[in-house]
């Protein structure tokens, strides 16, 4: 099909370029263009969460927000597509058109973080738990019930037009934003093709990943090209068993994984981030109480109303509510948000495990314990101090089969049929995970006691494997 022009309009992004989608103008009547779904309050919502929950107060160029990540995911979405599209019709039967499956794949890429609340994640944790839904439940709901009609109008993308008789389904859309679970049916009732295209979104590199280490290291900082995206999608492939790498192309991806794992040392999982994050956590719940109504699901309008903009105006006037909890909450707000955290780290050990059994064994996974004994070995006018423990844990790579739909496969013409890829021999040169534990305390008065402390418990422990 020839490129029409009239109907397509370019974002211009600092990470990939241009990035084309399908505007209203010229359209028939009857079609739905991306650029309506883009405009939808839901995903212009996004323009109002920010992309990397706290770690923006602590890097100051990191102030790029979820909109611009999900427009990022779309527009990689395309390129995977038109990379792999032959590829995936040769591994399965009855493939949709490639503008089909391209459309639905951007849609998803759009649509994926379009459930997520103020703070990202540590939302997710803090307070959608207790509704036991995540922020992908709420996305599934919203494309479903709010988008549907949106997405089953939408008849071209800008590399091409459906099929006449095609039409995009929301229920594929949810279904490929939502991780597969541990004990979920490796069927699932959706085709074959379905399946393997999940991995784009569930896996160890997906559309999403690649976009926000690309992303969230310009932003920050750290490195203006992260790793060799070009390189590492133009050796990735479908076969019959799911997403393939050809053995060329994994010392990328080992790259793209060690640069993940960098960025949430350095970036995510920086010190006065996680402070952060404490002392979030000692306030969030009795504010969300005052703030939200309950369940996202049953609130949906005032849940869309709920962006961090909104949230640091309301909790901004609490300091003068005639409610003394308001203003309690108020005060605390403020000196957050003011940067005056109340936590500073005193001690910090690194542990990188090879196997999931070290990692469960580790006296580190029982923080409890650590602090009870830590508090022991402490001076006696010491041991009561007020002291918060932090771990902060990173998986580079699966340690077990994940669900179907999440697996990744590497291909070495040497051997012939695709290996998944944590069996790789290749591929155990990294570590399963690794964890940071630290000791907070409120000012640095007892860092020296604090980590003769935190030494004294691990040589009772025997656990050595440290690095300060």
């Amino acid at each position: 099909m020839a490129r029409d022009y009239i109907t397509e309009n370019l974002i211009h992004d600092p990470i990939h370029g241009y990035i084309p989608f399908v505007a209203r103008a010229a359209l028939p009547a009857d079609e739905v263009s991306e650029e309506e779904v883009i405009d939808h309050p839901w995903v212009q919502r996004l323009r109002h969460i920010h992309q990397l929950q706290t770690a923006w107060w602590v890097f100051p160029s990191a102030e790029h927000m979820r909109f611009q990540h999900v427009l990022g995911v779309m527009h990689l979405a395309s390129v995977a597509v038109d990379l792999w599209y032959e590829s995936l019709v040769n591994s399965c039967d009855n493939v949709p058109s490639k503008p089909y499956v391209e459309s639905l794949m951007r849609m998803a890429g759009l649509l994926h973080d379009v459930g997520h609340g103020p703070f990202g994640h540590f939302f997710d944790d803090q307070f959608l738990e207790q509704f036991h839904v995540t922020h992908e439940v709420i996305g599934a709901h919203v494309i479903e019930n709010i988008l549907g009609d949106l997405l089953r109008g939408i008849r071209r993308n800008p590399r091409g037009k459906l099929q006449p008789l095609e039409e995009l389904e929301p229920k594929q859309v949810s279904w490929l934003i939502c991780r597969p679970r541990a004990n979920e049916d490796s069927e699932s009732g959706q085709p074959n093709w379905l399946r393997k295209l999940r991995s784009l979104f569930s896996g160890i590199y997906t559309v999403d990943n690649m976009d926000f280490v690309l992303r969230d290291a310009y932003m920050s900082g750290y490195n203006t090209k992260a790793f060799d995206i070009a390189r590492l999608m133009h050796y990735t492939f479908f076969t019959e068993q799911g997403l393939t790498i050809h053995i060329r192309g994994l010392p990328t991806l080992v790259n793209f994984i060690e640069t993940r794992a960098n960025l949430f040392r350095t970036i995510y999982f920086h010190r006065t981030v996680r402070a952060f994050d404490l002392s979030l956590e000692e306030i969030f719940r009795d504010t969300m109480q005052r703030l939200f109504p309950g369940n996202p699901l049953q609130h949906l309008d005032a849940y869309l109303d709920l962006t961090e903009s909104s949230f640091s105006v309301d909790v901004g006037r609490w300091q003068n509510d005639a409610d003394p909890e308001k203003q309690r909450l108020g005060r605390h707000w403020r000196a957050i948000m003011a940067r005056e955290e109340s936590w500073k780290m005193s001690c910090e050990r690194t542990l990188n495990f090879h196997s999931g059994a070290a990692e469960r064994t580790t006296i580190f996974s029982e923080p409890d314990l650590v602090e009870r004994r830590l508090r022991k070995k402490l001076p006696k006018h010491l041991r009561e101090i007020p002291l918060r423990i932090d771990v902060a844990m990173h998986y580079h790579r699966p340690a077990a089969r994940l669900p179907a739909g999440g697996q990744n496969f590497l291909l070495d013409p040497a051997i012939g049929i695709p290996q998944e890829l944590h069996d790789d021999e290749l591929f155990r040169s990294l570590p399963v995970s690794f964890l940071i534990f630290r000791v907070y305390s409120r000012d640095h008065r007892h860092d020296v006691e604090l980590n003769a402390a935190l030494a004294a418990v691990l040589g009772d422990s025997g656990d050595t494997k440290t690095n300060m």
